[in-house]
């Protein structure tokens, strides 16, 4: 099938490892032209390497939880390709704790998990509609509260914000979907949630029925299809990528 990706413009934080790394990866094999936004730009510059020339990868060097982050994207995007046509908001991280949590600990995980996102893709919606053509895609996480996790409230914030955007846009050909992974293996969840081959092997046999834990590229996949002007009809949804792991039929 053929995604209509070619020349697209997308955006992709939190680029530089796991998973932005793949989706970037995916994207720009699939002809879309890329900005990689990350805080880290050693690997930022050496994602761009990996890349076919056709991406024109532009590297935006930002700390994602900074006020006018979306503003220095969106402006560094218009100065470069003169538009945005996809946004990947998945720069996030998990928040496990071992008791209730600081009130700290509180406000960074909304911040880094919620306000950042949606400060991004409210600087660039204006971009999408009057191109009448936008995707955005929040990679978000588990909101089913296993244990303690500063991380599960932002993640329902998102899932909430984007049903509510996604009714906003709609008619003007702008789509928003939300992904929570499973576990998949990335620098996350191999080196702190997963961080042994024991405790991976003990987690895929008794709570992924698929039997296995996911690659970056499982999940990538999805969001190129949801990229594409094939997915124009997929909008306000939340989709899980987890072997089955999640319980709930809804």
């Amino acid at each position: 099938m053929d995604l209509q990706l070619k020349g697209r413009v997308a955006l992709v934080t939190g680029a530089s490892a796991g998973l932005g790394r793949t989706i970037a990866r995916i994207l720009a094999e699939e002809g879309c032209r890329l900005a990689l936004l990350a805080r880290r730009r050693p690997l930022l510059e050496s994602l761009a390497a990996e890349l076919p020339a056709s991406a024109e990868p532009l590297l935006i060097e930002q700390d994602i939880t900074a006020r006018d982050a979306g503003e220095r994207a969106r402006d560094a995007m218009q100065a470069r390709f003169g538009r945005c046509d996809i946004l990947v908001n998945n720069a996030g991280g998990s928040r496990p704790q071992s008791d209730l949590g600081t009130p700290e600990i509180w406000a960074e995980a909304m911040e880094l998990n919620f306000h950042a996102g949606l400060r991004i893709a409210h600087a660039i919606v204006p971009m999408m509609q009057a191109a009448k053509f936008g995707r955005i895609i929040n990679i978000t996480g588990q909101d089913e509260p296993f244990q303690i996790n500063a991380a599960n409230a932002p993640n329902g914030a998102v899932h909430i914000w984007a049903k509510a955007l996604s009714r906003r846009v709609a008619a003007d050909g702008v789509t928003v979907n939300s992904i929570p992974p499973g576990r998949i293996h990335s620098e996350q969840i191999d080196s702190r949630i997963l961080p042994t081959e024991e405790a991976r092997a003990h987690w895929a046999k008794t709570e992924v029925p698929a039997g296995f834990i996911g690659e970056a590229e499982d999940l990538a996949v999805l969001v190129a299809f949801l990229a594409s002007p094939r997915a124009r009809y997929i909008t306000g949804q939340v989709v899980h990528v987890d072997g089955g792991a999640r319980r709930f039929a809804h």
